[in-house]
Formats: structure tokens, C-alpha cells, sequence
């Protein structure tokens, strides 16, 4: 077999037809001489075919029965194990690190721009709401106070977007006022600001401290009590704002210090020569100007007369005087009226017994009546009486004074003619003295024939006549 012949398969292989070439008779088979001799008779081997590709065997039809049978589910490609360093604890810990950080910054980023959006944009409020914030709240819960008034759609954000911007610890506490369609951000400006709803109270000029303690004690959005009553002129009556849930206190004590900073002014800035000691001087005899008339424009003119009457050492006999000597300051409150007998009894606070001012302020004077006495009119008038429509009547003599005086009753006669007074006036409890009509006179004690005096009209000014409001 040559090299050529054994590269081929075996099938195509020439075959040698034995019988077609034997052997010489005699002669050994395979020796050289005879394959020598033989050679040239042996004929050339057959073309060669081309190679044909064996066909796979083909599938013996399946049964019915065997075609709805199920075959075997073939076994899952073998697993590729993964390398050592892949399978070590801290990479494994690593990547799932770093899968867990990636997706909750992604969630962070798209709940950043949710909620910046919310806290900017306007709110649910459709109409003017008041809301309440009670002092130490959390900022949870003043989320959940918001969103339960309508004012924020979603209490978390409003708290969240607060902590981010460190606002929480600047909010105030207070009442609220939020208008239609305000922002958590204009909410949270709002409460940091402290812009909470002011409310008022006033207090009329010539109150009693009695009368300004009973209003406060009985204002419901004010907190706590007062007890003490502060002493008379210690008080600024005007109108004071404040916000639900303040006390009383606080209130009386920006009285205080409203009074305490105009005295020092008006005080300061007081005319020369003036019979007065002190600032409290000032207040005393602003307190009896006070309740001598309702008039502003008499105010400088009455405090003229008792200045005059100061500097001529005269007593001021003065009406409102005696009645808080009396009662204090419940003589405003009840509508006090004076007898001959109350002007007879002696009591520190009776003018008409003693000299100078009285001891203390009869009520809290409003910065007019004190301007008015530390700049009073220039006149010489000592006298004045009432002139039947509110105001006074002035005279510089007691002779002119009397004439007014005359004036006077005739018009109270007039007035008892035409219709009787409402009310009869009694005398105090355990006084027999009959009551004695509020003729305003004053009287020069130097010679003249002493009459029943009462310094105005209005000595004593009903509670109910000013009221004070709440806004």
C-alpha cells in the first residue's frame, strides 16, 4: 500500500480481482521476481468518485400515543463558576453598596424636584383661613395642623422642606392669618417672620387702673389673671395691640412703660414757672383735668385754672376730687354724684378741705390732658361752670362768676319745668343730707358767701359711656 492508498477510506479503495490475475502455477505468491514480472500485466485502478456525505438516520415516526407523551426537559448549560476574587465577602458587600447608594440617590434626586416643586408652588387655600399655633409644637405637628386647615397639601413636605432650609427652629408661635393659594414657602416666610394677627384693645383717657384690670381680666384671648391693681396715673390709656395668647400682664406692662416714656417727654418739654414739683405733680392734676371735662378743646383752659388758682395758693375745690376720696375708683364705674354732706367730710382727696393738689392721681390722664397741663392757656381765669350744652363757661372774677352761676341754675330750673330728670339722685348710704344738684362753681374763699360747688358737668364719667373694644 503506497502512502497515497493509505490516506483514502477504506471503501474507496481499489479492489483486485484475484481470479482475474492468479498467480503462475509453481510460483510463490508476493515474491519480487514474479510481482516484478506481473506488474505490467495488473490494469490502472477505477476513477476515483466524489465524496458523498453520509445521511443521518432519519426518525422513526412516533406513535400517537408516544407523540403526546412529554419528553425530558434538557438539563441547563452547566454553570460558569466565578472567579475566586468575585466571590470574596467585601466585593460582594461593595456591589451591593453601591447599588443600594445609586438607587436612593436617584429616588432623593426625583423626591427633591417633587418636593421643591410643591414647596414653591401655591398651595390649596381657596379662601382667607386663621390658623392657631400653640407654643411648643413640633414641626411635624405643625405640618398636620396645616394640612388639616387646608392651608398645605402634604404635611410632610412642608416639614421636610422647613428642615432642610433650617427654618424650623426660627417659627414662632401664634394666630395666622393665610390667604387663598399661599405657598409652603410663603407659609413657612409667614411663621418666621412672626407675622401673627394683632389684635386691639382701648382704653378711654380717664379710666380708673380698677376700670383697665376689669377690661383686661375679662378679655378671653389674653392668657392668665391679674390680681393687683397698679397704682392710679401709672397707666397710658391708648389703643394697644396684641396676639392671641399674650397675658394680661404683658398688655399692663406696655401701659407702664408708654406712660413712663411720655411723662418723661411732656415733662421735659413743660413750660416755665409752673406751680408743679414733680412729674407726678403733672399726673395729679392731669387726672383732675381729665375728668373736668370731655371736651379736647377745654383741656389747656381748665388746666389754666387750676394753675392760677395753684399760684394764688387757692384751694381747687374741685368736685371729681371728693368723689374719689369717697369710692376710689369704683366712683367712675357706678356714676358716683355728690352731696353736701360728701363735700362736708373729711377725706385727703376733699379740695375743698384741703389745700393744693391731692395726694395721688384720681385716674389715668391720656397724653392731651397732660400736654395740656405742662403747657396750659395763657389766661388769668380762676373760675368756671358749666354753660348747659357740655361745656364751661370761664371768669376771671368771682363777680362775673356768680352771674354765670345764676345762668346756670336758671337753666337747670328750666330744665326741671320742662321735663323731670331721669332718676331721682339720692344721697350715699347713712347720709340724712338731701343731695344737692352738679352746679360747677369755684369759689374764692377771700371774703365771699360760700356756695355748694361741683367742678363740671360731667364729674363722673358712667363706665358704659366709653366702652372699650376689641378688634
Amino acid at each position: 500500500m503506497t502512502p497515497a492508498d493509505s490516506d483514502q477510506p477504506n471503501d474507496l479503495r481499489p479492489e483486485t480481482d484475484a481470479a482475474a490475475t492468479p498467480p503462475s502455477v509453481g510460483s510463490p505468491q508476493g515474491t519480487g521476481a514474479s510481482s516484478a514480472a506481473a506488474a505490467p500485466d495488473v490494469a490502472p485502478p477505477p476513477p476515483r468518485e466524489p465524496f458523498q456525505p453520509r445521511e443521518a438516520p432519519r426518525a422513526a415516526p412516533k406513535s400517537p400515543r408516544a407523540a403526546i407523551e412529554p419528553t425530558a426537559v434538557p438539563p441547563p448549560p452547566p454553570r460558569r463558576r466565578r472567579s475566586k476574587a468575585a466571590r470574596n465577602p467585601i466585593v460582594v458587600f461593595l456591589n451591593g453598596a453601591m447599588s443600594l447608594l445609586t438607587f436612593i440617590a436617584v429616588v432623593a434626586v426625583i423626591a427633591a424636584v417633587y418636593g421643591k416643586n410643591r414647596f414653591e408652588q401655591p398651595g390649596p387655600l381657596t379662601e382667607t383661613k386663621v390658623v392657631l399655633i400653640s407654643k411648643g409644637s413640633t414641626i411635624d405637628t405643625i405640618g398636620d395642623t396645616l394640612q388639616k386647615a387646608g392651608v398645605v397639601s402634604e404635611a410632610w413636605i412642608f416639614a421636610l422642606g422647613t428642615k432642610l432650609l433650617s427654618l424650623t427652629g426660627q417659627m414662632k408661635a401664634g394666630e395666622y392669618e393665610f390667604h387663598p393659594g399661599v405657598s409652603m414657602a410663603e407659609v413657612a416666610e409667614i411663621m418666621v417672620e412672626g407675622r401673627s394677627v394683632q389684635h386691639t384693645v382701648t382704653f378711654p383717657e380717664g379710666w380708673s387702673s380698677e376700670q383697665v384690670v376689669a377690661r383686661l381680666n375679662d378679655e378671653q384671648m389674653l392668657a392668665t389673671r391679674i390680681t393687683a391693681i397698679p397704682e392710679e396715673g401709672s397707666l397710658l390709656p391708648e389703643t394697644y395691640k396684641f396676639t392671641r395668647g399674650d397675658t394680661k400682664i404683658s398688655v399692663l406692662e406696655k401701659m407702664r412703660r408708654e406712660q413712663d416714656r411720655r411723662l418723661a417727654e411732656i415733662w421735659k418739654a413743660r413750660a416755665e414757672g409752673l406751680p408743679l414739683a414733680t412729674p407726678r405733680d403733672l399726673v395729679i392734676l392731669a387726672s383732675i383735668v381729665e375728668k373736668e371735662t370731655a371736651k379736647p378743646e377745654e383741656r389747656a383752659r381748665i388746666a389754666a385754672v387750676f394753675v392760677n388758682r395753684l399760684r394764688k395758693n387757692m384751694r381747687l375745690e374741685t368736685d371729681p376730687t371728693v368723689l374719689y376720696g369717697l369710692y376710689g375708683g369704683k366712683a367712675w364705674v357706678e356714676g358716683r354724684t355728690i352731696t353736701r354732706s360728701d363735700l362736708a367730710a373729711p377725706n385727703p382727696y376733699n379740695t375743698y378741705r384741703i389745700n393744693g393738689l391731692p395726694p395721688g392721681p384720681i385716674a389715668n390722664p391720656g397724653r392731651a390732658a397732660m400736654e395740656a397741663v405742662a403747657n396750659p392757656a395763657k389766661t388769668n381765669e380762676l373760675f368756671f361752670v358749666a354753660d348747659g350744652t357740655g361745656g364751661h363757661v370761664f371768669a376771671e372774677t368771682l363777680d362775673e362768676h356768680n352771674k354765670n352761676v345764676q345762668r346756670w341754675r336758671q337753666i337747670e330750673q328750666q330744665r326741671r319745668s320742662d321735663a323731670p330728670a331721669p332718676g331721682a339722685t339720692t344721697a350715699p348710704a347713712g347720709s340724712a343730707t338731701a343731695p344737692i344738684a352738679p352746679t360747677p362753681l369755684r369759689q374764692n374763699r377771700s371774703g365771699a358767701t360760700p356756695q355748694p360747688a361741683s367742678p363740671s358737668q360731667n364729674p363722673a364719667t358712667p363706665a358704659g359711656q366709653f366702652p372699650a373694644k376689641i378688634n
